[in-house]
Order: C-alpha cells, then sequence, then structure tokens
C-alpha cells in the first residue's frame, strides 16, 4: 500500500477552520501522506474530521494555513480546478442523479469535464462497473439500486475520472449493515492497487486491514497519528482509549 517518496502527495500545514466566531472546527492540523498511503480518520461527531476532508480539495475554505495537493498549493481557483480534476471524492450520501442510469451517471462527468466522446466513456463506466462488482446494472436507475449497489456506482464514477487521490466521507455510514461489505470490498480493492486514499470512517476491520496509518481526531485536533497496530494494542492517548471503548465491542 504505502510508496515512501521524498515529495509527499498531500500537505496539510496548520491548518485552521473557523465557522463564526465560536465554532472551531479545526484547530492547527498538520499532516502529510504519502503517494499510495491509505489513512483512516476517526473521531467522536463534531471533531472535525470531514471538515478536513473537505478542505483537501477546496470544498470548505480553510480558515488559516496550508494545503499543497499533488505538488500545487491550494491558493487560486485555477489551481483548486486542477486539484478537484485529480481528487475524487465519495460522500455519505450518494448523490446520484434520479433520472440517470448508472451508465449515465458515470459517463456524464466524462464527457463533461474531461472532453471524452460517449463511446469512449461508456467503455470506462462498463469496465468499471466490472470493477465494482456490478456489470449487470448499468441500464438500472439509482431508485431501483439497493444502497450498497448506488454507492458502488458513486465509486465507479469518481474513478471514471482518473484522479490521483481517492477521498471517502463516511461512505458506508447510510448503508444497512449487510450492504457494507460489498463496498468495503471495493474500497479495500483500491488500497491494495496502491490509491492514495484518505477516508472518514468507524469501520475498523476495514482500518486493520487497509491502513496504513490512523488519524485519531477530537475537537478539531489531531491526537494520534499512528500505524492501525499501534493505535488499537500500545499505549495511547486517554482520549483515544476512550472512543476505542465505546465503538469496538
Amino acid at each position: 500500500m504505502s510508496t515512501e517518496s521524498a515529495d509527499p502527495i498531500i500537505q496539510i500545514e496548520n491548518v485552521y477552520k473557523t465557522f463564526g466566531r465560536s465554532i472551531h472546527a479545526l484547530v492547527d492540523v498538520s499532516l502529510t501522506i504519502q503517494r499510495g498511503e491509505v489513512v483512516v480518520i476517526i473521531g467522536p461527531s463534531g471533531s472535525g474530521k470531514s471538515t478536513l476532508l473537505r478542505c483537501i480539495n477546496h470544498l470548505e475554505t480553510p480558515t488559516a494555513g496550508r494545503i499543497v495537493v499533488d505538488g500545487i498549493p491550494l491558493t487560486d481557483a485555477a489551481n483548486i480546478n486542477r486539484v478537484r480534476a485529480e481528487v475524487g471524492i465519495v460522500f455519505q450520501q450518494f448523490n446520484l442523479f434520479p433520472h440517470l442510469s448508472a451508465l449515465g451517471n458515470i459517463t456524464l462527468a466524462q464527457r463533461v469535464v474531461r472532453g471524452r466522446s460517449s463511446t469512449e466513456a461508456e467503455n470506462v463506466a462498463r469496465e468499471l462497473l466490472h470493477k465494482v462488482g456490478i456489470p449487470e446494472k448499468a441500464d438500472s436507475f439509482p431508485g431501483q439500486l439497493s444502497g450498497g449497489q448506488q454507492q458502488r456506482v458513486a465509486i465507479a464514477r469518481a474513478l471514471a475520472m482518473n484522479p490521483h487521490i481517492m477521498l471517502f466521507d463516511e461512505p458506508t455510514s447510510a448503508l444497512d449493515p449487510e450492504m457494507i461489505k460489498e463496498v468495503l470490498d471495493v474500497m479495500l480493492a483500491l488500497a491494495k492497487e496502491g490509491m492514495t486514499m484518505v477516508v472518514v470512517s468507524h469501520e475498523m476491520g476495514f482500518a486493520r486491514n487497509a491502513a496504513d496509518r490512523m488519524v485519531f481526531m477530537d475537537a478539531g485536533q489531531v491526537i494520534e497519528d499512528v500505524p492501525p497496530d499501534q493505535l488499537f494494542e500500545e499505549g495511547r492517548h486517554d482520549r483515544t482509549k476512550l472512543f476505542l471503548s465505546r465503538i469496538l465491542h
């Protein structure tokens, strides 16, 4: 999974994010993520996990600090658009267009943003539907798909843009329990292929199997940044221990 390089693919330096006068969502957060690394971010609700993820592709604008993605600093609109073209993001909600088939959802941005022909875009879409395990659902509309199938279409749609980085914001939290594994299996396969991934999730089995590092956040700060085994089994910050005691059974 992790392939160390001199130049990290994501650099987050002393980032703050404040909403209004009193909500400090991120407080002096610094992280470095190497190319090919899988980082899973955990923490209680309101700890800043999703805000940090959204700052990486500038869906949220940091109040202070610096973020560099694949050598591109997020300093102006042109750079932000360049980064967004190389970063795929999958949300808790599937955000599929209900009037388009699975195939249509996956081909749309390819044609509009990447300028691919309809034939090329469809070939890519069918290949990716096979990759995520639902090639037979190409002509199905979101309303005809289970939650797990919709999320796999959403992953295929993000992958169709050939991203260098994939961000996942609690991608299984809206799913019924029996649908979670099918989505995690797709994510695990991506991790094994060397995709750089930053994942906000409480799926500890996935973290153990896929993560190179786990980041525990609380109150907008990074409390721990260690390999999974160290987080689960060795000496940890008391706040981390309390959090894990509540979510591990």
